[in-house]
């Protein structure tokens, strides 16, 4: 920092308002001042996070680019070289392009980013969700397990899951997810391809735990390292192709275990073995790919495998100074920071983002167990195991359409509450007959209709992650945030994944009476977080609303609430 930064900085810690030589008015507010790293000639400040800020009306130019103001570009070009930003010497303030040229090259990184990272999350989904095709052979009674074995099976990788968030997390930070995410891949694809040759109980909990402590801090590994190449608004789009994904592979691994399934007996081998052992080969495939086709950034796509790379030199450009301008302090490894049990707690505390979290918990769960028995169910009540595994596809593919629809619907009406509910109110009335209708498992179509009509439920996970998020108010918290509620639904299938016990088995008539109520519970918490964020809006209407002209321009000037704390802020609902 130059001695003149210095000079304001130690000025704003005294609490002054500072005016700069060219005239500046000194009215900048004074909250701002006090978390200023740098307040420049223009009046236009760096937060200590990052974050740029026009304080002066005039100063229109930041809106497209941050770094039209002369200041503000060279701050960042001296915090780029002291982080050692691998594409600092891309890092051009004045380049420009139109939007056509953004278009294509959007389209381009679709095709090598995102698309793979689609492929990488398949196979997080095959290794974790396949355990579903191989009860539908005879693992169960291979391994000598009943329900509540399975169960526990299910707690176990789920609380593993959990467990390994934070330590992979500083992992990738440590290494780059560049590396680690393949390593995490190559790791989990041999435990998956040994569970072939599990003979007992302690086998099977012991490889679920490993899979699962491999496994975790995955997700939010692969958005860290799509946040170097894509900007905040398209991020979230690019996002919600991960959650149709889980239906397209849900399709998918019901076609290879409907082939694999035909290898039963072969070589004195059962078919669920052949399922973990082949199904494991094609991800471990994949994530050796992943280490040749993870470049650890924009810059870094030419290798003595690809001469080329996937970029001109213009494209380079482009590509780089995009990101930065929407968020010039990923240059700082800003976006690396891991998620550590402080900044948890500082979410959790917010305590206006619980009804969401409460959300994340419950919302789920009535779906969870008839969703992970679906291939034991069909298979009691007299479906082949070819046929079940055929037989689970139709859910999947409408569940792509309700998921697409109710995520439109949402952003379409700019509703979240009233719109994710119809997900339990879909579910609701198929549960009810789950626990009460007298021909289940007796009429065999029947049965699978209703289970068909369940599992098609409108699925409204990217709403909550988003709503989550905007009610967070601060780029700083958003990515906690959302971590937090994403642990929450983890904790959630926990809770599924004991409903279903071997003593209320074929029926589980008082499991579905405990689904019933979870659901209708899922109901209530939706109308009272819609009632809670309506009424917080109302009572901060009133209060704001009392103030004077000058009294509501002090505040913004000078409180010291910060993010949703704000008094102007309104939560969305």
């Amino acid at each position: 920092m130059s001695s003149q930064q210095k000079k304001i900085q130690d000025d704003s810690d005294s609490g002054s308002q500072h005016s700069s030589e060219k005239g500046i008015a000194n009215d900048v507010p004074g909250t701002l001042i006090r978390d200023a790293e740098l307040v420049t000639a223009r009046g236009n400040i760096v937060t200590k996070d990052g974050v740029v800020v026009s304080t002066q009306d005039s100063d229109a130019s930041l809106s497209t680019n941050v770094f039209a103001d002369p200041e503000v570009k060279a701050y960042y070009v001296a915090v780029y070289e002291k982080a050692q930003y691998e594409c600092r010497h891309v890092f051009d303030a004045d380049l420009t392009w139109t939007a056509e040229e953004e278009k294509k090259l959007v389209r381009k990184l679709d095709w090598h980013v995102c698309l793979w990272a689609c492929v990488m999350f398949f196979s997080l989904q095959v290794d974790r969700g396949n355990i579903s095709q191989a009860v539908s052979g005879t693992l169960l009674k291979d391994l000598k397990l009943n329900t509540n074995d399975f169960n526990l099976g299910t707690t176990v990788f789920t609380v593993s899951f959990l467990l390994a968030e934070l330590p992979s997390q500083l992992i990738s930070k440590k290494f780059g997810p560049d590396r680690w995410i393949p390593t995490q891949m190559v790791l989990w694809s041999i435990v998956a391809i040994a569970q072939g040759g599990l003979q007992n109980k302690a086998g099977f909990l012991a490889c679920r735990a490993l899979l699962g402590m491999l496994e975790g801090g995955f997700i939010p590994d692969l958005v860290l390292w799509l946040s170097y190449f894509y900007t905040s608004r398209e991020l979230p789009i690019r996002l919600s192709f991960f959650w149709t994904a889980l239906s397209v592979t849900s399709i998918i691994t019901s076609l290879l275990a409907y082939a694999i399934f035909h290898l039963e007996g072969h070589l004195g081998v059962a078919g669920w073995r052949w399922l973990f052992m082949l199904e494991g080969a094609l991800t471990l495939l994949i994530g050796i790919t992943s280490f040749f086709l993870m470049p650890a950034s924009a810059v870094q796509t030419k290798t003595w495998f690809r001469p080329n790379g996937w970029f001109t030199d213009r494209e380079l450009s482009i590509v780089v100074n995009r990101v930065l301008r929407d968020d010039p302090s990923k240059g700082d490894m800003h976006n690396r920071q891991a998620i550590t049990p402080r900044r948890l707690w500082a979410a959790l505390k917010d305590y206006d983002l619980w009804p969401i979290y409460a959300l994340g918990l419950i919302c789920f769960v009535p779906q969870g167990p008839p969703a992970k028995y679906l291939t034991l169910i069909l298979r009691q009540i007299g479906f082949s195991t070819f046929d079940t595994n055929l037989l689970t596809i139709p859910s999947s593919v409408l569940h792509i359409i309700t998921l697409l629809g109710i995520t439109w619907l949402s952003e379409r009406l700019n509703q979240r509450a009233m719109i994710a509910i119809f997900q339990s109110i879909w579910t609701l009335p198929c549960v009810i007959a789950l626990a009460v209708w007298p021909g289940l498992n007796v009429k065999q179509w029947e049965t699978y209709a209703l289970l068909v009509a369940l599992l098609s439920y409108p699925y409204c996970h990217a709403i909550n992650v988003g709503w989550a998020s905007k009610n967070s108010n601060n780029v700083g918290s958003r990515s906690v945030s959302t971590a937090l509620y994403n642990m929450c639904v983890q904790l959630g299938g926990i809770i599924s994944a004991n409903i279903y016990r071997e003593d209320d088995k074929p029926l589980y008539r008082r499991g579905n009476r405990t689904l019933i109520g979870i659901n209708v519970l899922a109901i209530i918490l939706f109308i009272f977080a819609k009632v809670y964020y309506v009424l917080k809006n109302k009572s901060r209407d009133k209060r704001w609303n009392r103030l004077t002209a000058e009294e509501k321009i002090e505040y913004t000037r000078n409180t010291e609430d910060k993010a949703s704390r704000r008094l102007d802020f309104r939560f969305a609902h």
